[in-house]
Order: C-alpha cells, then sequence, then structure tokens
C-alpha cells in the first residue's frame, strides 16, 4: 500500500491530464452559470468560461461539496495510510474550513490532513509539487502538513487587472471609479500575501503595470525572500486570464530582471478570473522547499 496520497482543487490550475501524470487527485471546483452548475476542467473549459464572461452571463464562484469530497477521500484511504488535501487558501474561500471539519470525523482524524497555506494558482500549484517531493522523500502526511504551513507566508502574487468591468461588476470599486480610471487608462494592480486578495498600486497603462509589478517582487526578493534568493532558492512563475501571447512576452521581461531563475507560465485559477475579467497578468513566487521537486 502506498504511503502518502495528494489531493487538491482546481484553483491550483492543475488540469485533470496533469494530475493524471503527477500521481495525484484535483477536485473539479463548481461554477453557477445563469443557474447551472458546471466544473472546471470537466464540463467548463478555459475557453468557454471567458467566452460566458464576455457575453455577460451570470458567474459565480461555489465550492465542492462535502459528500463529494468524502467520497473521494474514502477511495484514497483504501489504497493510500494518508491523504493530504491542499485546497485554496481558506481567507479566499470557505473550501478549506469546510474540508478542515470534515478532516476531524471519526474517519478521518489521524488520516486526512487539510493544509491551510495560504495559497492559490501557481503558487498553490507548487505547494503540490513540494508535497509530493517530501512524500517522495519519506515524510508522513503530519510531517507535510508542517512543513508546508510553516511556510505558508513565504509566497507573493502580483496582479495587474486589465479591465475594471469585473471589480466594478463585483462592488469592489464604484461605478464612477470605474468609468474614471477607464478613461484615464489606469490598471489597477493588486496583490495575494496570504491570506486574501488586496490593492497594491494603480498605475496608468499596462507597460508601467508590468514595471510596478517586477519592481514590487525585486522589493520581495531583496527583503522578504534575501536569504533564499541569494541561495538561488524561489520559484517564479507568470500567471493571466486569457492573456497568454502577453504572459510570454512578461516572462522574458522576468527572465531579465531575474537571471537564472526558470520562469513557468500558466494561467490563473478561474476562481480568480471569475472577479477580475480577461486580459490579467500576474508575477508570483515561492521559496523552494528542500525537498520539494
Amino acid at each position: 500500500m502506498n504511503k502518502v496520497a495528494v489531493v487538491t482543487d482546481s484553483n491550483s490550475g492543475i488540469t485533470q491530464d496533469e494530475a493524471r501524470a503527477l500521481g495525484i487527485r484535483v477536485i473539479a471546483m463548481p461554477f453557477f452559470i445563469n443557474g447551472q452548475i458546471h466544473y472546471e476542467d470537466i464540463d467548463l473549459t478555459q475557453k468557454q468560461f471567458y467566452e460566458h464572461l464576455a457575453e455577460d452571463i451570470d458567474v459565480s464562484t461555489s465550492q465542492p461539496s462535502p459528500g463529494e469530497v468524502m467520497e473521494l477521500w474514502d477511495e484514497l484511504l483504501r489504497e493510500y495510510h494518508e491523504v493530504v488535501h491542499i485546497p485554496m487558501s481558506s481567507g479566499l474561500s470557505a473550501t478549506c474550513a469546510t474540508a478542515t471539519a470534515l478532516a476531524m470525523e471519526d474517519a478521518y482524524a489521524g488520516k486526512v490532513h487539510v493544509v491551510d497555506n495560504q495559497r492559490i494558482s501557481v503558487t498553490q500549484r507548487q505547494s503540490v509539487m513540494d508535497a509530493l517531493g517530501l512524500a517522495e522523500a519519506g515524510m508522513n502526511g503530519v510531517q507535510i502538513k508542517e512543513v508546508l504551513e510553516n511556510e505558508k507566508f513565504e509566497s507573493s502574487i502580483y496582479i495587474m487587472v486589465d479591465t475594471l468591468k469585473y471589480l466594478k461588476k463585483g462592488g469592489r470599486i464604484t461605478p464612477a471609479a470605474a468609468m474614471i480610471g477607464t478613461v484615464l487608462n489606469l490598471k489597477p494592480v493588486l496583490q495575494i500575501q496570504g491570506e486574501k486578495l488586496d490593492a497594491y498600486a494603480k498605475v496608468r497603462g499596462q507597460k508601467q503595470a508590468k514595471k510596478t509589478m517586477l519592481d514590487a517582487m525585486k522589493k520581495d526578493f531583496d527583503t522578504r525572500f534575501a536569504d533564499a534568493a541569494a541561495r538561488r532558492k524561489m520559484h517564479l512563475a507568470v500567471a493571466h486570464t486569457a492573456n497568454e501571447d502577453e504572459a510570454i512576452r512578461f516572462k522574458q521581461e522576468i527572465e531579465e530582471a531575474f537571471p537564472g531563475i526558470d520562469v513557468i507560465v500558466n494561467p490563473l485559477s478561474l476562481s480568480v478570473a471569475c472577479h477580475i475579467g480577461p486580459g490579467s497578468l500576474a508575477i508570483a513566487s515561492s521559496k523552494k522547499i528542500g525537498a520539494g521537486v
């Protein structure tokens, strides 16, 4: 019997095909589209999702049902000793709190370890890769959870929002502010430093937004991550919402600014895209964990 199974959700950006290749399980996040439920990467592709947004169809996020989560755990515990479950940040969704409560039930106590390491999208993806590496190195579920949670604030994401439409729709800015911002070509730069999505800066135009994000990440490398950066123990990634061509160009700029560090490109999770819309760019980093992949 294998020892530790790794589970995450599709907020990590890991597709079902990638999950099979990695030997993990990914719970598809549910979305309500015009009142009907659909599941990310099951019957809702990235292309379909952005088409719905463009058509102004009502799209909202939800969370997996407790029954679905427990059914997956039951299946895995017939094959594995333990399950390490890595959901999206508890500061961004109730998904983590629900899973944590379920894991306290007698059937799962001591067997299912829910990791609240305050990650989403590409940094959550890296946590999954780290968990796989730690399991391969011989750590048990308790130890993997402890390592990941000890490192939970050792990541950083800066996101440029291309359109103010969805921030207005979600009530994060007023219609008047959205109108003025659109006229002035303002590009909000948001940040995720663990628990939640916060404002970071407002700049004019994409070029200035990219510079702001690069400068912010350089500052993090010089301060918060100075020791790890000096030892080249950092991951870097570009993320985007339906903006792959620009993301690839931004990747080249990042590689020039941070020589010697490999930079990956991935879509931002649809849960984030639901609130910021298409056209965004993001830069993300996290510390490398000793035995991580």
